[in-house]
């Protein structure tokens, strides 16, 4: 079992050498205390904008020490396999062809056909299977085997390693937070959020967010055992996952102050504020947090907040079905 509270995960000194890797590659992200929001929400509130980087989303940063790993330690590998709703695919291709290995990207049937397109033009090759990610990603991982493939998996401490890096940023600018909202799909970036918490001594709450439609990370958390769903049917795709990941629930269930379920329609509201506060983009799950802090807007009332935008993805025909104040149906 991986450490939680009160045993951090990494040291400062790792978190600061894993940032400092990220940043070879990109920039910093800007987090902002958006007037229009915080006035609505009744508290100080700090959006970090995940949705500015490489790929506008946060797994950029994974994909970045990811492969930085297995360069190091196996010099022979030749590419890698892995399932992605999109933003995964994208770090993971990104990282890999720049690292001269190649990138076999496996994507349920029906998924977002922009995600799918930037996944090839960082050169991945996408192939369609399943009817959901934890379908594709058994078959990535019988596919990697088949063909002598490193399998990138959902959950990772190499992953951890760089998404690490945005909590770092946060908490360095913005001290003093009272609670950070977190969207959960697979665990990366609340385990990150949690293990930089600790590593920097900090007393801030750490909230996960999941959908009303896919609440397998919050069933487990609640009930204190592995819990899958049978379905994880949300538009907020990155959180469209029905089965825990263990590595990533011994890390949350022990450092997460809470889980908090959010409905289509919440989330849908949350892309509207971004785009109508800030002009920022938000796909389902990068909004997932402020509608989260929407719902328990009464609790937060005067506090320093912060909610992570994890990615601005969103394809063009489920932003205009959101902007006309409708859900998308999947």
């Amino acid at each position: 079992m991986w450490a939680g509270k009160y045993m951090p995960l990494f040291t400062k000194d790792q978190i600061i050498e894993a940032a400092q890797l990220v940043y070879s590659q990109m920039p910093p992200t800007p987090q902002y205390n958006w007037p229009i929001i915080s006035k609505g929400m009744g508290a100080e509130v700090w959006v970090k904008h995940e949705n500015h980087t490489p790929t506008g989303a946060f797994k950029v940063r994974g994909g970045i020490t990811f492969i930085d790993w297995i360069k190091r330690t196996q010099p022979n590998a030749t590419g890698i396999c892995t399932a992605t709703r999109g933003n995964h695919g994208q770090s993971q291709a990104r990282a890999a062809i720049a690292a001269g290995l190649s990138a076999k990207i496996y994507a349920p049937f029906d998924n977002s056909i922009e995600k799918n397109t930037a996944m090839r033009a960082f050169g991945g090759e996408v192939i369609e299977f399943g009817k959901d990610f934890d379908t594709a990603r058994m078959e990535a991982i019988r596919v990697a085997q088949e063909q002598n493939l490193i399998v990138v998996p959902p959950f990772h401490i190499e992953l951890i390693r760089g998404v690490a890096s945005y909590a770092y940023e946060l908490f360095t600018n913005v001290p003093d937070l009272d609670t950070v909202y977190v969207p959960i799909g697979c665990g990366s970036g609340i385990c990150s959020t949690i293990a930089v918490r600790d590593a920097m001594g900090l007393k801030t709450k750490i909230v996960g967010v999941v959908s009303s439609e896919a609440q397998t990370a919050k069933l487990s958390f609640d009930q204190g055992k592995l819990i899958e769903t049978p379905s994880a049917n949300t538009f907020a795709d990155g959180m469209a996952v029905r089965m825990p990941v263990a590595d990533a629930y011994d890390i949350y269930a022990k450092g997460a102050e809470r889980m908090v379920a959010v409905s289509e329609e919440e989330v849908a509201a949350a892309i509207r504020v971004y785009y109508t506060a800030t002009h920022n983009l938000a796909e389902g799950a990068g909004a997932a947090a402020l509608a989260a802090l929407a719902q328990e807007r009464d609790k937060m009332q005067g506090k320093r907040v912060g909610v992570i935008l994890t990615g601005g993805n969103i394809d063009m025909d489920m932003f205009r079905t959101v902007m006309r104040g409708e859900v998308p149906i999947v």
